[in-house]
């Protein structure tokens, strides 16, 4: 005997499509189950227990007599081979006797005592001869024949008909379960379903929506009066946190989309659900995306064979012992028939009442406080509406897993809980500014417990698609620069007025200008901001900027985009901006008009922007004190020249360019101090060039010149002297006038020797001479007393030729 566990046990082992038949299926189930015992109840009894008995009727038999006397005469029990054996043989007819026919189970000794065919007339000799018992083969063929031409069909083959199409019903009614391209599908969607509708995540959001509205519903009551015009009680609306409202202004918008929760910190789920919870998001999406698209499942109908008519045959005289309880079956199992026809017919008017391509979670969005969760269409709503049909629960806590808030909000609980404030503290750095600096990557949101580093001077958030300033920033007084790489960051109005208060340099890396926030044009004192990413827009307004005139207070601005002309808006910084750079990234800077604006500009940076001249628009600029064109396609300087109105510029930055020559009228530009002319094509420097007697920093490394002209002993302020990457050969003796020169570079070049006088040069602290041709250094660079090891760049063999003094006065920390 089967104990009761091992049955039960045997009902779970295919649970899989158990949620995805509605009542009419499962109805169709066991109207299949009682037509197939009809079927094999019909069909044993009919192995068992069919056979026919058919009585001969006389031909002078009166029909409308039902019981006929024959008369005695007209029978006779033998059979012999004489001349009244045969059928013909003397007599007018053949009468058959009414006599009962010998059964398959009668025995011999009863059989041939039956009298079957008399020939000839009353009263004449019995024939004689032996006993052949042909009488019984006879009655053998006559049942045998009646039961092929006399029997309805249904005494016949209807329990075989009858268990085929039962077969037939109950594996097309289960087709579309097993179709290949549908059955994957659908078992992958029902246990996602069931683990959706067991987890803790789907249990604690549903139970703080009930909170949430349990809370709105005494505010209504309590305190509706004391509610703001403009906040909507709607559920339509979501439930957005009244203790943090988000900035309103025209044409800005501060805060997300989607609603946000606050959810109590004694209900965070523990790890192990939290990562059960975010693994089920993930499959939901995924199964969104592979499923959503098609629409095969809903195209699969379930097939219904037509029922087959059968002819009757024509009446007989012939009994069958099971022709009664047949008769019966056949009206049962067509009554079932009917009543599956019904359900069908039904079925198909559910298909195609309803537009089951679409299926809308309204309802849930109105109960809940989830209004995100997004209508689905095909396949994906097909299975939700024969979901519903068996419970409408599963689809609503399905829906949790479909809406973003709620994922964001599980991110957000597992961050918290695993980015706690002693790990975060871990992560603080000082820069290079000897700040302290915290750089968080790749993070579901930010941690609450950042705001609570109140020491934190400089935050950079970098690929954090769902970056949330909230009010508790206001706890960072020493925060003052801000990053923003790939993060479209939103701000809470409290934390919004603390950062335009406060901040002072803002980062914003992006891919496309819509992403740039828009709460970052408001931040009133704002002194830098730096823009890295696609400014040109289709339009070509570039910066979707809003317009910069808000920004009172910004001294430096920092574009690193692929601009064609320096953008309209940034003129409306025009008054109070000082340093404005632009890297182009190699796009061709066309119109640079609108620098003629910038009249207070000091320092302009224009890198890679595809220049061949030195733009006329610069010259305007007689505020500007330093102006780098780097990394552009600059082959002549002519228009050096003009640098003599602008009294102020003191750096020239003309280094990775394309420059042959340096003219002669560069000695106008007088109050230069600084000059980079590195990574160019220079084969010679010109004598005037050093009559810029404030020079202090002169870098032409990296070009092919050959000689050092004696008169570079008239820079007496040169403090740095770079010309490494020539084909010099000759340290001028002139050079060592320089005094003043801490930073001396003369490596890679063909310099044999180094005069001794290079300890005039007490002030000197780097000296580079590695790959040169030098064989030996000379003794006084002892006398150089601040240089040191670290700042001698020579090769090891070289150092070695030093004397043992200067060895160790170099060696000196």
């Amino acid at each position: 005997m089967f104990t009761l566990t091992e049955v039960a046990s045997l009902n779970d082992i295919q649970p899989t499509y158990r949620i995805l038949k509605p009542w009419w299926d499962v109805f169709m189930d066991y109207l299949g189950i009682v037509m197939l015992m009809l079927a094999i109840f019909a069909g044993t009894m009919q192995l068992t227990k069919d056979q026919v008995a058919c009585l001969p009727v006389l031909e002078s038999w009166d029909e409308s007599d039902p019981s006929p006397t024959p008369r005695p005469d007209e029978f006779s029990d033998w059979a012999g081979t004489g001349e009244g054996a045969g059928v013909g043989a003397g007599t007018s007819r053949v009468t058959l006797s009414a006599a009962p026919l010998a059964s398959k189970d009668q025995p011999d000794s009863v059989v041939h005592q039956i009298p079957f065919l008399h020939t000839g007339a009353v009263g004449q000799p019995e024939p004689t001869g032996v006993k052949t018992n042909l009488d019984f083969q006879q009655y053998v063929f006559i049942n045998q024949m009646c039961y092929h031409v006399a029997l309805p069909w249904y005494s016949k083959y209807f329990p075989y008909l009858a268990l085929i199409h039962t077969i037939i019903l109950m594996v097309s009614s289960n087709f579309w379960f097993k179709y290949p391209k549908t059955s994957s599908k659908i078992e992958h969607f029902v246990s996602i379903l069931g683990k959706c509708f067991e987890s803790p995540w789907t249990t604690k959001a549903l139970s703080e929506t009930a909170c949430e509205d349990s809370e709105e519903n005494k505010q209504r009551l309590t305190g509706a009066s004391l509610l703001p015009k403009h906040v909507s009680t709607s559920s339509e609306e979501g439930s957005p946190n009244q203790s943090t409202p988000m900035l309103a202004k025209t044409g800005v918008k501060f805060s997300a989309e989607k609603p946000v929760f606050e959810f109590p910190s004694m209900t965070i789920l523990d790890k192990k659900d939290g990562e059960q919870a975010k693994a089920l998001f993930e499959k939901v999406r995924k199964f969104r995306a592979h499923v959503e698209d098609s629409d095969m499942i809903y195209k699969i109908h379930e097939c219904i064979p037509d029922i087959k008519h059968l002819t009757g045959y024509a009446r007989f005289h012939c009994t069958h012992n099971m022709a009664f309880m047949l008769r019966k079956l056949l009206v049962s199992y067509i009554a079932l028939i009917c009543v599956y026809g019904m359900v069908c017919i039904y079925t198909l008017f559910w298909l195609f009442r309803r537009p089951l391509k679409e299926y809308s979670f309204e309802k849930v969005r109105e109960e809940s406080s989830f209004s995100d969760i997004p209508d689905v269409k095909n396949d994906f709503a097909f299975l939700l509406h024969m979901v519903d049909q068996y419970d409408q629960l599963y689809s609503k806590r399905f829906g949790v897993f479909l809406s973003e808030v709620s994922e964001n909000k599980l991110r957000e609980i597992s961050l918290n809980h695993e980015w706690t404030f002693e790990k975060l503290r871990q992560h603080v750095t000082r820069n290079t500014q000897d700040k302290l600096e915290l750089h968080l990557f790749m993070l579901s949101g930010v941690p609450d417990a950042v705001f609570d580093l109140t020491d934190l001077e400089v935050l950079k958030l970098e690929l954090i698609p769902e970056a949330r300033i909230t009010a508790k920033v206001s706890q960072m007084i020493n925060l003052q620069e801000l990053h923003f790489y790939h993060c479209p960051a939103k701000v809470e109005q409290t934390a919004f007025s603390f950062l335009r208060d406060h901040l002072r340099c803002l980062h914003v890396k992006f891919t496309d200008v819509a992403e740039i926030p828009t709460w970052v044009y408001l931040l009133k004192s704002l002194r830098e901001l730096y823009l890295v990413g696609n400014l040109n827009s289709e339009n070509n307004k570039m910066i979707g900027l809003e317009s910069l005139r808000d920004l009172r207070h910004l001294k430096i601005l920092h574009l690193k985009s692929n601009l064609t002309k320096i953008p309209t808006n940034i003129t409306d910084l025009s008054p109070h901006l000082i340093k404005l750079v632009v890297h182009n990234d190699g796009t061709k800077l066309l119109v640079l008009n609108s620098l003629k604006k910038m009249i207070n500009l000091a320092e302009l940076e224009l890198h890679n922007c595809e220049l061949e001249r030195i733009p006329h628009a610069i010259f305007s600029l007689t505020n500007l004190q330093e102006l780098d064109l780097k990394s552009n396609n600059i082959r002549t300087i002519e228009e050096i020249i003009s640098f003599q109105h602008l009294k102020r510029l003191i750096c020239l930055k003309l280094w990775h360019n394309k420059i042959i020559s340096i003219p002669l009228s560069i000695s106008h530009v007088k109050n230069l101090e600084s000059l980079y002319l590195s990574h160019n094509k220079l084969d010679a420097l010109p004598s005037p060039l050093f009559n810029l007697l404030k020079l202090r920093y002169l870098d032409v490394s990296h070009n092919t010149v050959a000689i050092i002209p004696p008169e570079v002993g008239f820079l007496q302020n040169l403090q740095y002297f770079a010309i490494t990457g020539n084909k010099v050969e000759l340290v001028p003796k002139q050079l060592f006038k320089c005094t003043k020169l801490r930073t001396l570079c003369l490596g890679h070049n063909c310099i044999s020797t180094l005069p001794e006088k290079v300890g005039q040069l007490m002030q000197l602290t780097h000296l580079e001479l590695k790959g040169n041709c030098l064989d030996r250094l000379p003794a006084q660079l002892g006398q150089c007393h601040l240089l040191r090891k670290s700042g001698l760049i020579i090769e090891d063999h070289l150092f070695d030729t030093l004397p043992l003094e200067v060895k160790e006065s170099v060696n000196q920390e």
